[in-house]
């Protein structure tokens, strides 16, 4: 129980409900002899000036536990922010879907408290790294926890490109672009697209095309440590993005490098977690169960 003595929380601005949660959650932990100590962006929508404050960068460095409020986007944002600093992380669902945040409001005292008590499972996910190669310089490098999606930006014409894999051709495309996905991005975009479910524990690369030109094109899945090469040919200025972040403008002759990234993110889960139950909640698969012999 003397692991998570000081826990940082997280949450999204903005959003009046996410204060709530935030505001019961600091009382909770509060009476349970914790430390508590908000980003700094979390921070002002509390309204409080009581409470210990730090950056982002600094959160993860200060605290054994960091608690984020909001949708899966939440928690996103704060395993890139995280990951480096390989404090765990536990999610509150104040959004839709609820993939990595699983945790309900109403829920706080019994799952946090299981939590802390040190009732829990750990997942550890991979992160992607995207670089982006102009003219043999980097031009920037992103990180995603989902994907890394190359895509026509604002435009409505196809983009083409070449993809590479350990080196070796696969294929020359033109389509609206490419997702490429790790198992925790699969049950996102990836999975609107077309592409597969990768179980959380796989050490697996999604690659899903975007509308092709040509039927044949299929998704596929590669070794998690492949290092996978676009060549950007497309003269329209495609853009590529992780996440759902803004990204970056490319040009013809660009190349995109996306490897698996050194840090990886500690996800904790509750007691009782179940990946494919969540696919059934989320995902509105059928929930009758036959009896087992």
């Amino acid at each position: 129980m003397d692991s998570f003595r000081n826990i940082g929380l997280m949450g999204r601005p903005g959003n009046a409900a996410v204060a709530d949660t935030l505001s019961d959650l600091h009382r909770y932990l509060v009476a349970q002899g914790r430390h508590v100590i908000y980003d700094d962006d979390t921070a002002e929508i509390m309204g409080r000036d009581d409470i210990q404050v730090c950056s982002k960068a600094q959160l993860g460095e200060a605290c054994d536990l960091i608690i984020v409020v909001g949708g899966d986007g939440s928690l996103l944002h704060a395993g890139r922010t995280l990951a480096r600093a390989n404090t765990p992380v536990l999610g509150i669902n104040r959004g839709r879907l609820g993939f990595l945040t699983d945790i309900l409001p109403s829920e706080i005292e019994q799952q946090v408290g299981a939590v802390l008590s040190g009732q829990y499972s750990e997942d550890v996910r991979f992160l992607l790294s995207a670089t982006v190669v102009r003219n043999g310089r980097e031009e920037s490098e992103m990180l995603a926890l989902n994907d890394v999606i190359l895509h026509t930006g604002t435009t409505v014409h196809m983009i083409e490109f070449e993809l590479y894999i350990e080196g070796q051709f696969v294929y020359r495309l033109r389509s609206d672009g490419l997702i490429i996905s790790t198992p925790t991005g699969s049950t996102a975009y990836a999975l609107s697209g077309g592409g597969p479910i990768l179980h959380p524990k796989l050490d697996a690369i999604g690659l899903v095309p975007m509308h092709p030109h040509t039927l044949s094109s299929r998704p596929i899945v590669v070794d998690g440590n492949s290092e996978i090469k676009i060549l950007v040919l497309s003269d329209i200025p495609p853009r590529v993005s992780t996440d759902g972040q803004p990204g970056q403008i490319l040009q013809a002759g660009d190349w995109i490098y996306v490897r698996k990234h050194p840090f990886k993110l500690r996800l904790l889960h509750p007691p009782g977690h179940d990946f494919y139950a969540a696919c059934r909640t989320k995902l509105g698969w059928n929930s009758h169960q036959a009896g087992i012999d």
